[in-house]
């Protein structure tokens, strides 16, 4: 809540997709995506929304791209440096796509895969669940619109932020893990936003989305597209596009 008492717009952007979200009738759970640049505010959003969701009464889930990277002898096979390698080998899509969207997809038996690696301790997983036919799924991660992975979904949302913004917060995030704030920097410029470019450059994600939120603020995002799926915004709800 704003002083002014106004709602914020975080929470009437969240609230209009939320609406959209939990009035899907598919015939099978709704597979989201949330996209981005490495920084962009992914993960808080996905939890967000999967928060707000079960405040309205849906069954929400949110899973987490740590559980889905590939072994680290897979993701470091170009070198630790390698913006290539980071886009093509971090994370496991194919399982991905084989132990949750097509399961939770049309015909599918809709059991699904919670966890399928741990990134600590680099161990191979196969954690699974139920999802019921109308529970609304959301993953977040970068990348999740390439290649033959993007048919899977049911609903992407890209979140829309400055190359330079992403890198402040992720660097802000990271440096402690990285060795300092220079490391940090060096890592994301030659490898996780050169990653971040190649996919922008090959995939066009945003243009591929079904909802875009600028989200430069987090505290004051702005929808401004709407997926064709999900019909209009209702008036006065958030603020459109010029």
């Amino acid at each position: 809540m704003r002083q002014d008492g106004r709602v914020s717009d975080r929470t009437a952007v969240l609230g209009v997709i939320a609406d959209r979200l939990g009035a899907l009738r598919l015939g099978h759970p709704v597979r989201v995506g949330i996209d981005g640049l490495c920084g962009s505010g992914k993960s808080t959003f996905a939890r967000e929304l999967v928060g707000l969701l079960r405040e309205r009464g849906h069954d929400a889930v949110h899973l987490e791209s740590d559980g889905f990277h590939h072994l680290r002898a897979v993701r470091y096979r170009q070198g630790r440096d390698s913006a290539r390698g980071y886009y093509e080998d971090a994370y496991d899509f194919e399982a991905l796509a084989d132990s949750v969207l097509r399961p939770l997809g049309p015909g599918g038996d809709r059991r699904y895969a919670v966890q399928v690696h741990d990134l600590a301790t680099d161990a191979v997983l196969d954690r699974r669940a139920e999802a019921g036919l109308e529970t609304i799924v959301v993953f977040d991660c970068t990348f999740l619109q390439r290649g033959p992975l993007r048919e899977l979904w049911d609903e992407v949302i890209w979140l829309e932020t400055d190359r330079a913004v992403a890198l402040a917060r992720g660097v802000a995030r990271d440096e402690a893990a990285m060795g300092g704030r220079d490391a940090a920097i060096a890592a994301y410029e030659s490898r996780y936003l050169a990653a971040c470019d190649l996919y922008v450059a090959e995939e066009a994600p945003r243009e591929r989305a079904t909802l875009v939120v600028e989200h430069d603020d987090p505290a004051y995002p702005r929808l401004v597209e709407d997926g064709s799926r999900l019909g209009p915004i209702a008036p006065g709800s958030v603020e459109s596009a010029p």
